[in-house]
């Protein structure tokens, strides 16, 4: 019989009641959360916080909410699944911040996401200074009341002709135009600068330019003629509604007064119309570059990718071109190739980076009108063809727009890349608009602004200098940009720029972008669920995070935070822990009261590491790679005389705790003149063979190092990619890896079917063996029959899902069971198939732990669910999908795919904190993986902010000292007990507590 909710009482409206929640793997879980309060949900990977959090709590807060509204409303609003759950009350209105991206689309930004941009382009319309797009001057427009009170600040008796501009520099007779005039009561003219009665019978000449403009008053400036030259400046404006002039004392051309009613240039014939916020937006085609249409790229053939490898020559293939298919006609851009080289009098043998520029400039962007021989001939008489060289850019390009085949095409894409765009430089903009400035420390732009550090802009925009006219209805617009700056920067955000595309930022960022808008909103009375807020920043930047969260609890907010840092589950006003394993061996509540109840109750296993009853070791041995303490091979001049080789000694301050080096050989690899974003011209070695952290505040440039330089320089060096590797001169000691694995948390597969057991190449070899069965063979089953991506054996009513989606127009769609194949995926007739009892589907059922055992005798089978069981994911079961599992989760199938390989000793790996999703135990499994990688011979790079893996590398290249502007030096290298007696670096004032 279901449960009813009870009536909600006086007792109970402090707490927020769950339930009998048994959403995955929750276990009719019980549990009341303290209203108002900052709550901390804690446990190993994988124990159910989220299912509790998101998938119960939010998903219910959710979709009580959709449903109080109009089934109209309802339709265009993505609906939650209502949670396994047997009631819950005193439940919020909830909004979770996840660690997912903001957008992908090119158009959102950090400006636009937080609504910045929106305050920007109000505030740039309503006070920026227009700039003429020509000459850089300033533009100003004035009223007529405006123009009279300037000219009487002229001494008093001033002189002053009230002049209408009619003709500006045009050719012809204007002898009608003269007639006119005079018939209209007009008396003189001004003609080329000088003033001419009408009565003389004027001429011009119809070959040349004329400027004439219609005198039509004079005056002496004093006191009472006010009524007098606005009555003339009424009348010059219906002569020229944009323009009046004023020729003062002797008439003397340099005392030409030129006043414009719009935002107008005479001298280069600029005229503006009157700016609104619209015209701000690379969104509308008021203010957006009409090439690029606001996106400030466009797709163009990059010269980088038609000429990946410059140590080539041309001879031996250079330059990749797009006729693979048809011989004839690479054969004949080859020998037009060739045949410039000649021209230009260019070696074909030498490597193409030592090629005269002239001769790169020609292959790339053609010779113009210069004719060049082009080496083949077309007639009888063996006449040579000379002609114009097009440029390869051009020809990739004009083929690209104009080419049929889809094949062709394809080839021709791959030699392409977003570029910026030529007639705005990436600006986004267009020249009269980027004209608009404001003022404070200096004048900037709106691209200009948003290209500032937040932390950076915030001074600038509290110095914004406006007339005391623009300060009545722009401050508020100032108080609203400051007031959102000032959260991103209370978040740690302080590093980025306000033009950052929300596609590049991490889920970290996204997710605090997120915060700091929602703190922005002032709510009350909310759920907010967040999903490790602390992901991403370093220790010094933790406590304005946990400071932010407080503020959001104290505006009258319930904020439930699935963490794993010990500083915000120290601060949390309550903590519940789940466990006390993961997957089925999770789902309870373990323990749950503040952070001191939890370090006395044993059963807790976050209490036992609070307290120090568990903990990760600093490690006895460390490798070392010969390297000085400014991470350059010994033997090169250095900073501190830190050296890592055994029975050699540092200063005492600085000597290493661990016990001995072990040294490793090879070369290490090293970046030469790193000056990517924010990078100050840095040269960095990574040790062969050893486990190496990159470290250093939030925006020091640890991501431009290691990913956008050296992953991008790596993956196009050894497989080809097209990214474009960040700025450096060069990377040398490549010799030392042979393959490159960047291992992240992004979901393991490209589909929903993709499970544990095909991405660590398990499931093959399984179906290989139900293949060989004697049923299978009588009935001439092969192993594609065993899978359910293929028809064959796969249930056809599901497609080999095991659940049918069904659509509920105004309610979110319901997945439910298979009728047909009840769950199991396959077919009647591939089920009757087993092996040790159990089928193909019972097979995918089992947890890896239990398929470790089942197929302990397999030989091509048991190493790689034994991987999977080493990374302490036994509780997954082998055929749970790709999109279930979480991001530690995913992360660590990969590593387990990693270790299931044959180990070649010199591969590369790449890892950006791994240690998100993971609790303190889960790092020490992680740690213990990560160690038999590096034991194998191969290279570990990691950017992490946790100090227990920190301190159990080999070696710490740590940037700084600050974020941003602040930061892109490199500030220690060496052990972490040199790093921590460093006292420049930020990481190392942490990192020296946790070393002892």
């Amino acid at each position: 019989m279901a449960t009813s909710p009870p009536l909600q009482t006086e007792q109970s409206t402090g707490f927020i009641r769950v339930r009998g929640a048994r959403q995955h793997n929750l276990q009719n879980v019980d549990v009341d959360i303290p209203r108002g309060k900052l709550v901390v949900l804690t446990g190993v990977s994988g124990s159910g916080k989220s299912s509790l959090a998101f998938d119960t709590l939010y998903a219910e807060g959710q979709r009580r909410y959709v449903q109080s509204l109009s089934a109209y409303a309802r339709q265009f609003l993505d609906q939650l699944d209502k949670p396994d759950v047997d009631f819950i009350d005193g439940l919020s209105p909830a909004v979770a911040i996840e660690q997912r991206t903001v957008a992908h689309n090119p158009r959102s930004t950090i400006a636009t996401v937080t609504e910045i941009y929106d305050y920007l382009r109000v505030l740039y319309a309503a006070a920026g200074q227009p700039h003429d797009p020509v000459t850089g001057e300033p533009l100003r427009k004035m009223t007529p009341a405006e123009i009279a009170d300037e000219m009487l600040q002229l001494p008093e008796g001033t002189r002053a002709i009230v002049l209408a501009p009619v003709v500006a520099q045009e050719k012809g007779d204007f002898r009608g135009l003269f007639e006119k005039l005079q018939r209209q009561g007009f008396v003189r003219v001004r003609l080329d600068g000088v003033i001419h009665e009408l009565d003389e019978k004027l001429k011009t000449t119809r070959t040349e330019a004329h400027d004439i403009e219609v005198v039509l008053d004079r005056l002496v400036l004093r006191e009472g003629v006010r009524g007098r030259l606005m009555e003339a400046l009424e009348s010059a404006l219906k002569w020229n509604p944009r323009e009046v002039r004023f020729l003062t004392g002797d008439g003397d051309p340099s005392d030409l007064r030129v006043f414009t009613t719009a935002y107008a240039n005479p001298q280069t014939g600029t005229v503006l119309e009157d700016f609104t916020p619209k015209h701000f937006s690379f969104n509308t085609h008021l203010g957006a570059c009409p090439t690029c249409e606001g996106v400030g790229t466009v797709m163009a053939a990059d010269p980088k990718l038609i000429v990946p490898d410059e140590s080539k020559s041309i001879k031996d293939g250079a330059i990749k071109t797009w006729w693979n298919k048809q011989p004839k006609l690479k054969g004949m851009l080859q020998r037009s190739i060739e045949s410039l080289a000649k021209f230009y009098e260019v070696d074909i043998d030498t490597p193409f980076r030592a090629l005269p520029l002239k001769f790169k400039d020609a292959l790339f962007h053609g010779t113009g009108k210069v004719a060049v021989p082009t080496g083949w001939k077309i007639d009888a008489n063996k006449k040579s063809v000379a002609k114009p060289f097009e440029g390869l850019l051009d020809q990739v390009e004009r083929m690209h727009n104009t080419v049929k085949g889809e094949s062709l095409r394809a080839q021709l894409t791959r030699l392409m890349n977003p570029l910026p765009c030529k007639t705005c430089g990436g600006k986004r903009l267009k020249p009269e608009v980027l004209g608009v400035t404001l003022e404070s420390t200096d004048k900037v732009n709106v691209y200009e602004f948003t290209r500032m550090a937040v932390r950076d802009v915030i001074p600038w925009m509290q110095g914004l200098v406006l007339t005391e006219l623009q300060k009545k209805y722009c401050t508020e617009l100032q108080r609203e940009i400051l007031k959102r700056l000032a959260f991103l920067d209370e978040v740690g955000l302080g590093y980025l720029t306000l033009d950052r595309e929300s596609g590049t930022l991490s889920g970290g960022e996204a997710q605090r972008i997120r915060l700091a808008s929602q703190i922005g909103a002032g709510l009350a009375g909310v759920l907010y669920v967040l999903d490790e807020p602390s992901i991403g920043l370093h220790p010094v930047d933790n406590e304005r995070l946990i400071g932010t969260l407080k503020r959001l609890r104290d505006l009258g907010n319930s904020v439930l935070v699935v963490e794993h840092d010990e500083d915000t589950i120290r601060e949390a006003d309550w903590l519940i822990e789940l466990g006390p394993g993961a997957g089925p061996h999770g789902g309870r509540i373990v323990a749950q009261g503040p952070a001191t109840d939890l370090m006395q109750q044993r059963e807790s296993l976050t209490g036992s590491w609070l307290d120090g009853r568990s903990g990760i070791p600093v490690p006895k041995v460390r490798r070392s790679a010969g390297l000085i303490g400014n991470g350059t091979p010994q033997g090169t001049h250095g900073g501190d005389d830190l050296t890592l080789e055994s029975g050699e000694s540092a200063p005492a301050a600085k000597r290493s705790r661990f016990q001995r080096a072990v040294t490793v050989s090879g070369s290490p690899l090293t970046i030469h003149g790193a000056s990517e974003h924010n990078l100050r011209n840095v040269t960095v070695s990574f040790p062969a063979g050893c486990f190496i952290c990159v470290t250093g505040p939030s925006g020091s440039g640890k991501s431009s190092l290691v990913d956008t330089i050296l992953r991008r320089a790596l993956m196009r060096h050894f497989y080809g990619a097209k990214d474009e590797p960040g700025k450096h001169e060069r990377i040398s000691g490549l010799d030392s890896i042979d393959k490159v694995v960047v291992i992240d948390q992004e979901p393991i597969g490209r589909s929903p079917r993709s499970n544990p057991a095909t991405y660590v190449g398990a499931f093959t070899p399984i179906r290989e063996l139900f293949a060989q069965l004697p049923a299978s063979k009588v009935r001439g089953y092969q192993p594609n029959r065993f899978s359910f991506n293929v028809a064959g054996g796969r249930c056809e009513k599901c497609g080999g899902d095991g659940l049918l989606t069904i659509d509920m127009h105004f309610l979110s769609d319901v997945q439910v069971t298979c009728d047909q194949c009840r769950g199991r995926r396959y077919n009647l007739e591939t089920l009757e198939v087993t092996w040790k009892g159990r089928n193909i589907s019972d097979v995918l059922d089992m947890t890896v732990a239990e398929a470790t055992r089942f197929f302990e005798r397999h030989p091509a089978i048991f190493p790689k669910l034994h991987a999977l069981e080493q990374v302490g994911l036994g509780y997954v079961k082998l055929g749970q999908s790709g999109a279930a599992l979480s991001g530690g989760e995913a992360q660590r199938v990969k590593l387990a795919a990693e270790l299931a390989k044959k180990a070649t000793g010199h591969t590369l790996y790449l890892l950006d904190e791994p240690t998100t999703g993971l609790h303190f135990a889960d790092i020490q499994t992680l740690l213990t993986v990560l160690m038999r990688l590096r034991d194998a011979g191969n290279t570990l790079v990691v950017i992490e902010h946790n100090l227990d893996v920190i301190k159990c590398a080999d070696w710490i290249i740590d940037l700084g000292p600050t974020g941003g502007s602040g930061g892109g030096e490199i500030v220690a290298v060496g052990t972490p007990e040199q790093v921590a007696a460093n006292e420049r670096s930020a990481t190392g004032r942490f990192l020296a507590k946790v070393l002892g």
